[in-house]
Order: structure tokens, then sequence, then C-alpha cells
């Protein structure tokens, strides 16, 4: 389905790498002008540049979501869009309970749930204004069910769940939709990395023994196809996982 001229413009967050990426490059295919933001300005130039040699278009835009006065100036610049796509979190650290970092959950916190506030909050006087607005949050299975360390993330995903959910409430009969998909088993370059401070081991561990966990590209074309239902075709939530994963804590890994 090809975008109207009214809502052919797409943000993504924290599209550095990984599913902003992906996803990025597939709304562009599909039409969409895009518009990719993250802290590394030299990765998403990058990615822009990629995207426009594909006969895409695509615009870089550096922007940390967590800062507020930096999300409202990039959203000032905006009448109107169609796509927001939230996908800036990511997850730091899996100690237990008892020995978690309260840094390190602010900083979820603050990253997956408050940047989701702080962007969507800016855009969707631009998102109504299109006449036909998506707003996708990219959450997580963890926002859906606990597993043992991993407390702050998934604190951090099930506010951002229900963020998704109000939202839907609250702007029932605008002509915003709110999309939520929930991936569960991902494989990128950073995302267990991260989370882990650099460690490799650790960081391959999470994935040791499964043929074919998901890859950005498998989560980023979920998103496309949401995003490109008719205008009156709202997917709530949609969660995906790799066959070999049955939920946050049943893993089939191969010996």
């Amino acid at each position: 389905m090809t975008p109207a001229a009214a809502s052919r413009i797409a943000v993504i967050t924290g599209a550095s790498s990984g599913i902003g990426a992906a996803t990025a490059r597939q709304l562009a295919a599909e039409g969409y002008r895009v518009v990719i933001t993250a802290r590394r300005k030299d990765r998403i130039e990058a990615l822009a540049e990629g995207i426009s040699a594909a006969g895409g278009q695509a615009t870089a835009y550096a922007l940390d979501v967590t800062d507020r006065a930096a999300v409202d100036e990039f959203a000032s610049a905006f009448r109107t869009i169609g796509v927001l796509v939230n996908n800036a979190g990511g997850a730091l650290g899996a100690d237990p309970i008892a020995t978690g970092d309260p840094a390190q959950w602010r900083q979820m916190y603050e990253t997956n749930v408050i940047g989701t506030l702080n962007v969507t909050q800016a855009l969707l006087p631009a998102l109504t204004a299109s006449g036909d607005g998506t707003v996708v949050v990219l959450s997580s299975t963890a926002g859906h069910g606990t597993y043992e360390g991993g407390g702050g993330y998934v604190a951090a995903k099930h506010a951002e769940h229900v963020l998704a959910e109000t939202l839907r409430l609250e702007i029932v009969g605008t002509p915003v939709r709110v999309i939520e998909v929930a991936p569960g088993m991902v494989k990128t370059d950073e995302f267990a990395l991260t989370r882990f401070g650099g460690d490799t081991e650790k960081a391959a561990k999470v994935y040791a023994g499964v043929a074919e966990p998901l890859t950005a590209d498998d989560v980023a074309e979920t998103i496309t196809w949401a995003v490109t239902r008719p205008s009156h075709v709202n997917i709530d939530l949609l969660v995906v996982r790799p066959r070999a994963q049955a939920s946050n804590t049943k893993v089939h890994r191969e010996q």
C-alpha cells in the first residue's frame, strides 16, 4: 500500500543499528520518506546515504530521546507526519532484584519509557494533522511476562506496554492508530552485548544452541506489515518470537 502524500513521512527512533535501522530500510522501500534518529550521528548518516543510494528518501537527525528540549525542537520541524516508530530503548544488566544497579534501572526507564513518552507527545499533533497517523511502540515479550534477572528491563517494558495501551484508549476517535509490536528473542549485533557491558562471552550465551533466533529484518518486516495495513485496521498487539522460544523462560537449545 503506497502511503498517501499527507502521511508519507515516517520517523524512526533508535535507528543507528538493529531493528531501527532495518525498519528504516523497509519503510523506505515501501515509499515512506524516513527520518531516522539516534544519538550516533555517524551511524544514521551512513544509513541515510545507503537508503538514498537504494532509491529511497531518508534524512538523518541526531537526537537523544531522553532530552525533552531537543525532542521538542526536532518535532517543531513537522506539520504532519504519518508514522512514528518508537524503537529507542534497550536493556542493561541481568542482576537479581537484590543486587540490581538502580542507575541501570533508571537509565532503562528513561530510555524505554520517558523517551517514548517524549517523542510521542511531541509528534502526536503532527500525526493527528496528517489525518492518517500511526504510532508504533516497539516493546518486548519482557513487557508481558517476567523472568529472573530481568527485573529492571521487564519493569520498563511493562511500563511501555501500558503507555501504548492507555494511549490507544485516550485517543480513540482520532485518525491515529496505536500499534504495539513485542518481539521475543532477537539476535542483533548490539542488544545482548550492550546489556552485558561488552562481555562477548555472556552475550553469546543468550543465543547459545538456538538455531534460528529472530533477526532485525524479521521484526522490521512485522512492523512494516502492521503499518501498511488499511487505515481502519489497527494491529493492537503483535507478539513475535522464534519458533524455538515458547516463552521468556522456555527456549529450545540444540546440543
